[in-house]
């Protein structure tokens, strides 16, 4: 019981001997900085005017976009949960299990680029989860309409009756079969029961079949018939035209004879396909997010949900632990919006030449903003709290009451402070307090008992609401008007309205027809339910971005909710990223023009939601996040001037004196140090680091650059971009993707930037070698700059090389072949000396 009492969770602080220096040392580049700058715009290169220009204007860019990004890590924190103090607490023996129940999202479009072995593997994780069972819920949001994968989740649940009971008899981690069979480890290691090698054999036979039996479904679905697809009952597939289809709900787990094959209860399994109809706006992954908040809430309710991707697994099977011990505290549980993980990835190389596991951002960004408001909503991995992202605010702290001190008498203070007056003034304030918490909870009660009674059938009576009020007392017309909001703010669904106004546990209201639940799930998925509602304005995944996750998650913390971030030491979850560099290209792309979205809209975080609960340190956060991909101008400016300067043999800085010289090293000195200092309190890999700048350039150069011209033709011209999924490799061949050379128009602007400045090179050096000793002294600093671009694009360029290990020997010998004869050639042409007018003048050497 005293361990029932302890806290969830706890705040760990970043040790002040690792957090104080660095904070120091951002404080004095700051001041570094701004003598830097002041240097560089008073003391123009008049020679190379027009160059110095372009180059100040991208120092003052960069030193703002360094500010953004570095003022946000000033409170990282860590934080450690304690599983076991919320078992003692909610789950005593001879008592009624107390977790909160969950439901959890998985959304795919595609079947065909998204795998279906892919997705069947991610919905066996949720179903095995170390949770109770009758406390979860998973719903697979098809939004393709895919008769494949109703098939695939079909065969799913039959093979989950023999895989959930092995997950947890033998307490297997992962358990996603797919990624669990292929570990290579000891899967002996502490098993002590004698029979798990025998029924681990059999359950992987069992497996191998059921890929067997999917991939010939995969198969099937490759050649349509013209006709379209027929199910097995001889009646069409209701989606075989995509684009024009009714809304489809199939429960295949939860129901009554649903068991595994020890006779146990397995958790609700449900496929969702929201209506599409011509003429409609569907809003692509938000819109069908929310169709999955609504068709849950109906069914079963729950006060928090787990949305992932089709090809993020459970990796952790007490991840949804881990977020209760937040979500169920009672200090700060009723005040957070989510809960946010990392996201870990599996199938990338060792060296992860293209950062996909971006680690400085999920190790460094996220714990600085766990320490302010909370981390941003990254799209997945996430456990929402389902009233937050109703649009509700959150409840507001109560103020301690004041401390007195009761060491002078009474009378004192009637004398001196007009105690008499206060005390009647608070009187009439508790008075007028009692009577609206009064009036709040009959109003409440009269709404949830409208709504339970007519829970059964769908309400289409708002004229009824607005007429007829002349016979109810103003208490009774308050609430009559309250219900009439009530569906105009969430749609005319009795059962979902109902479903809202539950809190605490959540579950269905009292009183609900279990047997319509179906129908009217099947009515909130309708492509018309959102229409003249807040759906997608004020509530749920807000639209108007590719990126919703951000503007989501920006909309809730501007209300004054907070947000966590919960690192366990075994990832809570794992998923596939595109790792050849087309596809890594193509998926910056899609989150940067996300962004620039967001820029040009009224939820820019430069100017929406002042008055409101936003900390400005998470505001600084959140525009960080929406202005990243216009430093791609300036980025490509700046990595062009170094090869302009070597072909021209202009400069961007004069002559340096020697406190230029001091600022300069002032400058990179603290620019090293800082980097040393954040991997020191962030335990991130000086290689993880390395790659992350190497990639910021690489993308900064070609798929931002990209999406700042695609988003002002998006929102200026009506032009819009249509984006394909990006593909989930199911191929065994380890790392196979990573060659693939796929060639895409985002790959010009980097190659271009190389061979502009590998030229510059050799023409500066051919230069130096033509005009004597003198003439190096000057190339030094025009080549330190060359070589930092070329040396930041590296990974491309080994990227258009092809396969690592493989690279032609012609390739390179025609490089150095080409190299020599260009050095040759310019060194035989002098194109940087004067070409001289007239005769050849030669002095005499007579002193005329």
């Amino acid at each position: 019981m005293a361990e029932a009492r302890q806290p969830l969770w706890r705040k760990v602080p970043i040790p002040s001997s690792k957090i104080n220096p660095y904070r120091i040392v951002i404080v004095l580049r700051l001041v570094v900085l701004a003598f830097f700058l002041r240097f560089r715009v008073m003391t123009p290169a008049n020679d190379a005017y027009p160059l110095w220009l372009i180059s100040v204007i991208c120092e003052i860019w960069f030193a703002l976009s360094w500010i953004l990004d570095q003022f946000p890590k000033w409170f990282p924190v860590n934080r450690e949960t304690y599983l076991d103090r919320l078992t003692a607490r909610f789950e005593r023996e001879g008592e009624p299990n107390k977790l909160c129940p969950v439901d959890v999202f998985v959304s795919t479009v595609d079947p065909l680029k998204e795998p279906p072995i892919i997705t069947a593997n991610t919905v066996l994780s949720i179903l095995s989860v170390d949770y109770p069972t009758s406390k979860v819920s998973c719903y697979v949001s098809d939004d393709g309409a895919s008769m494949l994968l109703f098939d695939t989740l079909s065969e799913t649940a039959e093979f989950a009756r023999l895989w959930v009971p092995f997950c947890k008899k033998h307490v297997i981690e992962p358990r996603a079969p797919e990624f669990y069979f292929s570990q290579k480890i000891d899967y002996l290691k502490d098993k002590v029961n004698p029979s798990f090698v025998k029924e681990r054999r059999a359950m992987k036979r069992e497996y191998e079949e059921f890929k067997v039996r999917i991939n010939a479904l995969v198969a099937k679905a490759q050649k349509k018939p013209e006709e379209g697809w027929v199910m097995q009952d001889g009646t069409p597939w209701p989606g075989n035209n995509t684009r024009d289809h009714p809304g489809m709900i199939q429960v295949y787990l939860g129901s009554a004879g649903a068991l595994d094959v020890e006779g146990k209860e397995l958790p609700r399994l449900v496929y969702v396909s929201r209506e599409k109809r011509p003429g409609y706006t569907h809003h692509k992954k938000a819109g069908a997010m929310n169709a999955l908040v609504r068709v849950s809430a109906v069914l079963t309710n729950a006060p928090f949900f787990l949305n992932l991707d089709c090809d993020h697994y459970i990796n952790n099977s007490k991840a949804l632990r881990e977020a209760m011990c937040f979500l169920m505290d009672p200090q700060i549980g009723k005040k957070l919006c989510y809960v946010q993980f990392p996201q870990r990835f599996d199938g990338i190389d060792r060296h992860d030449r293209y950062a996909n596991r971006n680690i400085v951002f999920f190790d460094i960004n996220m714990k600085g903003l766990d320490g302010i408001q909370g981390p941003v909503y990254v799209g997945t991995g996430c456990v929402f709290n389902r009233q937050a992202l109703y649009g509700y605010d959150p409840p507001s702290s109560q103020k301690r009451p004041k401390m007195t001190c009761d060491c002078w008498p009474s009378w004192c203070f009637s004398c001196c402070c007009g105690r008499h007056n206060k005390k009647s003034k608070s009187k009439q304030d508790v008075a007028v307090g009692a009577f609206s918490g009064l009036t709040n909870k009959k109003k409440k009660m009269m709404m949830k008992n409208y709504y339970s009674k007519k829970a059964p059938s769908p309400v289409f009576d708002l004229e009824d609401i607005e007429e007829g009020l002349e016979g109810y007392d103003e208490l009774e017309k308050s609430s009559l008007m309250s219900q009439k909001n009530f569906e105009k703010r969430f749609g005319q669904s009795p059962v979902f309205i109902a479903s809202t106004l539950v809190e605490d546990d959540g579950g269905l209201p009292e009183g609900t027809n279990t047997g319509s639940l179906i129908k009217e799930a099947i009515h909130v998925i309708s492509c018309g339910y959102e229409e003249k509602t807040e759906w997608g304005k004020e509530i749920g995944w807000i639209y108007g971005s590719v990126t919703e996750d951000i503007l989501t998650g920006f909309k809730m913390h501007c209300r004054g909710w907070k947000s966590v971030y919960c690192v366990p030491q075994r990832p809570a979850f794992k998923g596939s990223a595109p790792i050849n560099l087309s596809d890594r290209l193509h998926q910056v792309l899609r989150w940067a023009l996300g962004s620039v979205e967001i820029f040009m809209s009224r939820h820019c975080p430069l100017w929406y939601g002042y008055g409101g609960k936003l900390k400005w340190l998470e505001r600084l956060a959140y525009t960080n996040t929406i202005v990243y991909p216009f430093t791609s101008i300036p980025l490509l400016a700046y990595c062009t001037i170094p090869a302009v300067c070597l072909l021209t043999g202009k400069f961007i800085i004069p002559t340096l004196t020697n406190l230029a010289s001091i600022w300069f090293m002032a400058l990179f000195l603290s620019i090293i140090a800082t980097g040393i200092l954040e991997l020191r309190w962030s335990g991130v890999s000086i290689q993880d680091w390395w790659r992350n700048e190497q990639f910021w350039v690489i993308g900064g150069v070609s798929a931002h650059l990209f999406a700042v011209f695609q988003g002002l033709l998006k929102v200026l011209g009506g032009v819009d971009t249509s984006f394909t999924v990006t593909s989930k490799s199911a191929d065994d061949a380890e790392f196979g993707d990573l060659y693939l050379f796929k060639w895409t128009t985002l790959l010009i602007p980097p190659t271009t930037l190389i061979i502009l400045n590998m030229v510059g090179v050799v023409a500066g050096v051919s230069d130096a070698i033509n005009n004597g000793y003198g003439s190096w002294g000057p190339l030094f600093g025009k080549l330190f700059f060359a070589m930092w671009v070329i040396v930041h694009l590296y990974p491309f360029l080994k990227g258009l090389m092809g396969r690592q290990n493989r690279t032609p020997t012609i390739v390179v010998l025609w490089s150095v072949l080409l190299a020599s004869i260009f050095s040759l050639v310019w060194v035989r042409i002098d194109p940087f000396l004067p070409k001289q007018q007239g005769p050849i003048l030669r002095q005499c050497g007579v002193e005329c």
